[in-house]
């Protein structure tokens, strides 16, 4: 089993300097506790995501950090000019000393999108010739491409990706048939739905690995969590429970604006999220026997946490985090 962490880096305070250094102190400690990976959302126009440009945080994590690994989950592709997104991704992984992971897609809400210009249905196939341009382009280091949205003609990359051909790709999976695609597509994976559905994920996954890739060793397949820990059970449940709508206020946000409801909602409240399987708080056991029963439930070597979010304190989640390091780790290890 590895750990990664999941983060919207969504807004919880007015003070945005104090609020992005009490950040990376926690992507600090996960460096030092042993954590994997860490990934972050990439939205715009809403407190969920301050985050909105990965690159310019991600190279901040890269010069506080020394071992932990890191980039978006994902990168909103439509939204870029595939010859930019080349070229950072390029720096930020020598940078790093090749520790950076590129998640790609199309971008979950089309009201983001439209901020851009695009609309619904071109979201779609903007992605896929983006991600195309992309890939060549790291591979070869020159950008030669004719296609519906993009043309190019022997336009020389000047800079390399550290790790060859590119770093590793990932996705986020909510089906069957998109876990089976991207599993021939060679991605890593994480599901942000229950361990009951994330289960069929995984062996739609599992099942086109392995008639396209035989026995080779398994990408990560991960399931992630909200996850809050205290001492105390009534403890932990009163940080979730005053915390999580505060960050539920910040994914509703542009949609409350136009009058909508996001395609992927969540429930209003910490008992609703906690009821559907998809977060917890309590103590460090009590923490560590949902885990390991999830983690046997979907069949995932990939377990992701969301610690930080809504308006918890740093202290409030450098608790969690140390608890969770010290008696969870051990155990899903």
């Amino acid at each position: 089993m590895e750990f990664g962490v999941f983060d919207h880096v969504d807004r919880a305070r007015d003070d945005l300097h104090a609020y992005y250094e009490d950040r990376l102190r926690i992507v600090e400690l996960y460096d030092e506790i042993g954590i994997d990976r860490y990934h972050v959302a990439e939205h715009h126009g809403t407190p969920l995501g301050m985050s909105a440009s990965p690159s310019v945080y991600l190279a901040a994590v890269s010069q506080r950090t020394k071992n932990i690994r890191f980039g978006p989950m994902i990168f909103a592709a439509p939204l870029y000019h595939p010859l930019r997104l080349a070229e950072e991704i390029c720096m930020i992984d020598q940078m790093s000393g090749g520790r950076f992971e590129m998640g790609f897609g199309r971008g979950a809400s089309p009201i983001e999108a439209s901020f851009w210009g695009l609309e619904r249905e071109e979201m779609e196939p903007v992605y896929r010739e983006s991600i195309a341009i992309i890939l060549e382009a790291l591979k070869t280091g020159e950008l030669s491409f004719k296609g519906e949205y993009y043309n190019f003609d022997r336009v020389p990359l000047c800079l390399e990706p550290r790790q060859k051909p590119y770093p590793p790709m990932w996705y986020g999976i909510h089906s069957v048939e998109s876990a089976a695609r991207v599993a021939r597509e060679g991605f890593n994976v994480i599901s942000l739905d229950s361990a009951e559905e994330t289960g069929e994920y995984v062996d739609s996954y599992r099942a086109a690995w392995r008639q396209e890739n035989g026995d080779a060793p398994e990408p990560c397949i991960g399931i992630s969590y909200f996850i809050v820990i205290a001492e105390d059970e009534d403890k932990a449940l009163s940080v979730a429970r005053r915390s999580y709508p505060v960050w539920h206020d910040s994914f509703n946000y542009l949609f409350r604006r136009i009058g909508t409801v996001p395609r992927h909602q969540r429930p209003a409240d910490w008992d609703g999220i906690v009821a559907e399987g998809r977060a917890f708080a309590g103590t460090p056991d009590q923490v560590a026997a949902f885990l390991k029963d999830a983690c046997e439930t979907s069949g995932v070597n990939y377990l992701v946490s969301q610690f930080a979010f809504g308006d918890q304190t740093v202290d409030e989640t450098f608790r969690t985090v140390r608890l969770f390091a010290d008696h969870v780790m051990p155990i899903l290890k």
